[in-house]
């Protein structure tokens, strides 16, 4: 109920009153002016209505900055979400570029592993070095040992595992075939060996093995 709708009742209440009391009893000097009474009350009410509409407008216009600021705001939420989602992708592209090159090192440094300790010296050469060529060749395989498990620990921590593959059955999702072979005591489709390691990153694949299987 608007502050105009409340004034006219009252104001046909007082038209009531003052229609049924006797004034008739009071001197000239205390009789109320009615012409002036009703002036006022007409001012009033005018007073009122132009009152009631300036506020009216004030809530209309609040009530428009309310909806704006609203809208504004599940803008720059929704553009905040965005932004943040482009962010853990480009976080995670970043992540996992840095792995497969950390990977990368791990294949290389394997494979000097491997080749140091598959060394063997010549007997007919160099004969005079063969046991210092021995001991350097063994204190570097040493070194390249402890250096790939510092990695791998690296790479744990990253949450970075292997793939599991030599005498499990092939997978596809994990593995990918290069080479096959053909051994009659082990089932059709089981890995006979890996020629490159595959990696997890948590649940995701980052890099696929390379396998050898076998083919019946």
């Amino acid at each position: 109920m608007t502050a105009e709708t409340q004034q006219d009742p009252l104001l046909s209440a007082l038209q009531q009153y003052l229609r049924e009391t006797d004034f008739a009893h009071l001197t000239d000097a205390d009789q109320p002016d009615l012409t002036a009474l009703f002036s006022d009350l007409a001012g009033l009410k005018t007073e009122v209505k132009t009152e009631s509409r300036q506020f009216k407008a004030a809530l209309d216009a609040l009530s428009l900055a309310v909806e704006t600021l609203k809208t504004d705001n599940q803008a720059l939420a929704g553009e905040l979400a965005a932004a943040a989602e482009r962010l853990q992708r480009q976080r995670r592209e970043v992540e996992r570029a840095m792995l497969l090159e950390l990977v990368d090192i791990y294949d290389r440094l394997s494979e000097g592993y491997k080749a140091l300790q598959n060394y063997r010296p010549l007997d007919s050469l160099f004969n005079h070095s063969k046991k210092q060529d021995v001991r350097f060749i063994g204190s570097v395989a040493q070194g390249q040992e402890i250096t790939l498990k510092r990695l791998e620990q690296q790479l744990q921590r990253r949450r970075v595992y292997a793939v599991d593959c030599i005498g499990k059955p092939f997978d596809a999702h994990t593995m990918t075939t290069i080479a096959v072979g053909n051994d009659p005591r082990l089932d059709n489709g089981i890995v006979l060996e890996e020629l490159r390691k595959g990696f997890l990153f948590g649940d995701q694949l980052l890099r696929l093995a390379e396998v050898k299987v076998n083919k019946l």
